[in-house]
C-alpha cells in the first residue's frame, strides 16, 4: 500500500518536467517570433533614418548608410502617353532583384525631372531599395497647373507596375504635382496601378491657394483665416499661367518672355525685354520683377474669381468622390509656397477611410528636410517615412 502511494505521488513531478521544458521552448520561440517582427518592423525606419540622411546630403557615409542603402544607377527613358511619348529617367536599387516601385512627380520648376532636389530625392528613395520614375511633366516645368498633367502621371503609374511586374506603385506628388496625383488616382483605369499616395506640400483647392499666394493668409477648414508669409514667387507663377487677364493681347508674347526668364532666375535676360512692354505692361511687370505684390494684388484676386470654374477642375477638392487608394499626407508648418493649411484641408476631403498618416512637421520644408530641425519633429519624420516605406514595400 504504501509502495503503491509513493509511486502515485512522484507521477506529477515526472511529468511536470517535461511541461516546464515545453513551455520554456515555446516562450523562447515566441520571443525569437516576436524580435524577428520587430526587427522586420524597424528596419524600414532605419531605411527612412538613411534615406533622409541621404536626402539631405547625399556625400553622407557612415555604416548606417553603407547597412541600409544600396548602390543607384540611372536610365533615361521614353515612357507611352495619351499623345505619343514623354520622356522619364528610371533610378534603378543595384543587388535587388524584383524592386517594387515608386513614381516621383516635380513640383512646377522649369528643370523638370532635372531639378536637383527631385534628382536627390529620387536616389535616396532608391538607394532604399525601390525602383524609382521620374517623369517630365512638361506644363509643370512651364509653370502651369493643368489636366494634361494628371494622364501624365497615371500613365507613369501604369508603365512602372508593367515594367517591374511587382504590382501596384506607390505614386509621390510633390508640391503642386500632389493634387494632380489625387485627381489622376480618382481615374479607375491608373488607380489599378496605384498601391499608395503620398502627398509633399500639395494643394486640395486652387483657387484658396491662389488667394494666399496673393494676400499672405492661410484660411483654415475651421473657418479662421491667419497671417502666414506667402512666397512672392507664387504669385509671379500665378500671373505668369494666367498672362491674358493681365496683359494686352497684342502683349503677350513678350510679357511671356520677360517673367518667364525671371522665373527661371535670369533677370539680367528678363530686364531688356520687359522694356519693348508699353508703359502700362511695363508697371504690372516691374511690380512682379520688384516683388511688390501689392500692386497687382486686386488684379490677381479678380483673375482668380474669373477663373473659378476652370480652378476648381484641377482641384482635388469636391472631386475625391471616387478615390480609392490609401494616402499619406506630410507638409512643412513653413511652407510659403502651399501653405500647410492645404494639408488639413486635405485630411479633411480625402476619404476617412483612405486616410493613413498626416504630418504636419517642422522638419520639413516645402519640398526637402529642414536643417537641424527639433529631435521629437525629426524621429515623427522618420517615423512617416517608415511608414511610408513598409506601404510601398
Amino acid at each position: 500500500m504504501s509502495a503503491g502511494a509513493s509511486q502515485t505521488g512522484s507521477s506529477p513531478v515526472a511529468s511536470g518536467r517535461p511541461r516546464r521544458r515545453v513551455s520554456f521552448w515555446l516562450f523562447w520561440f515566441w520571443l525569437v517570433v516576436l524580435l524577428a517582427l520587430l526587427l522586420n518592423y524597424l528596419r524600414f525606419d532605419l531605411s527612412a533614418y538613411a534615406m533622409l540622411m541621404r536626402f539631405a546630403d547625399g556625400q553622407a557615409g557612415g555604416p548606417l548608410l553603407r547597412l541600409e542603402t544600396h548602390d543607384v544607377t540611372a536610365e533615361d527613358m521614353q515612357v507611352a502617353g495619351l499623345n505619343g511619348t514623354f520622356p522619364a529617367r528610371l533610378y534603378v536599387p543595384v543587388g535587388v532583384a524584383h524592386p517594387r516601385g515608386m513614381v516621383a512627380v516635380h513640383g512646377i520648376h522649369h528643370l523638370g525631372m532635372d531639378e536637383p532636389r527631385l534628382v536627390a530625392f529620387a536616389r535616396a528613395i532608391a538607394a532604399t531599395g525601390l525602383a524609382v520614375l521620374t517623369p517630365q511633366v512638361d506644363s509643370l516645368a512651364d509653370y502651369h497647373v493643368d489636366a494634361a498633367s494628371i494622364a501624365t502621371i497615371g500613365k507613369s503609374a501604369a508603365w512602372l507596375d508593367a515594367r517591374l511586374g511587382q504590382g501596384p506603385v506607390t505614386v509621390t506628388g510633390i508640391s503642386f504635382a500632389g493634387g494632380l496625383s489625387l485627381l489622376a488616382a480618382t481615374n479607375p483605369s491608373y488607380a489599378s496601378h496605384m498601391r499608395a499616395l503620398v502627398l509633399m506640400g500639395a494643394y486640395d483647392d486652387l483657387s484658396r491657394v491662389s488667394r494666399f499666394l496673393a494676400t499672405g493668409q492661410q484660411e483654415l477648414p475651421d473657418g479662421r483665416v491667419e497671417p502666414h508669409p506667402a512666397h512672392d514667387y507664387g504669385a509671379s507663377v500665378f500671373v505668369y499661367s494666367h498672362l491674358g487677364q493681365f496683359f494686352p493681347a497684342a502683349e503677350l508674347p513678350t510679357a511671356h518672355e520677360a517673367l518667364r526668364d525671371w522665373l527661371w532666375e535670369e533677370p539680367e535676360k528678363a530686364k531688356p525685354v520687359m522694356e519693348k512692354l508699353s508703359p502700362q505692361a511695363r508697371a504690372t511687370m516691374d511690380a512682379l520683377l520688384s516683388r511688390r505684390i501689392d500692386e497687382v494684388r486686386p488684379e490677381i484676386l479678380n483673375a482668380i474669381q474669373l477663373d473659378k470654374a476652370e480652378l476648381s477642375a484641377i482641384s482635388p477638392s469636391g472631386n475625391l468622390a471616387r478615390l480609392d487608394v490609401p494616402v499619406y499626407i506630410l507638409h512643412g508648418s513653413a511652407d510659403n509656397i502651399i501653405p500647410p493649411a492645404e494639408s488639413l484641408w486635405l485630411a479633411k476631403d480625402v476619404p476617412q477611410s483612405e486616410v493613413r498618416d498626416v504630418l504636419i512637421t517642422g522638419a520639413f520644408s516645402h519640398v526637402d528636410p529642414a536643417k537641424h530641425p527639433p529631435l521629437l519633429e525629426e524621429l515623427q519624420l522618420v517615423q512617416f517615412v517608415g511608414d511610408v516605406l513598409r506601404a510601398a514595400n
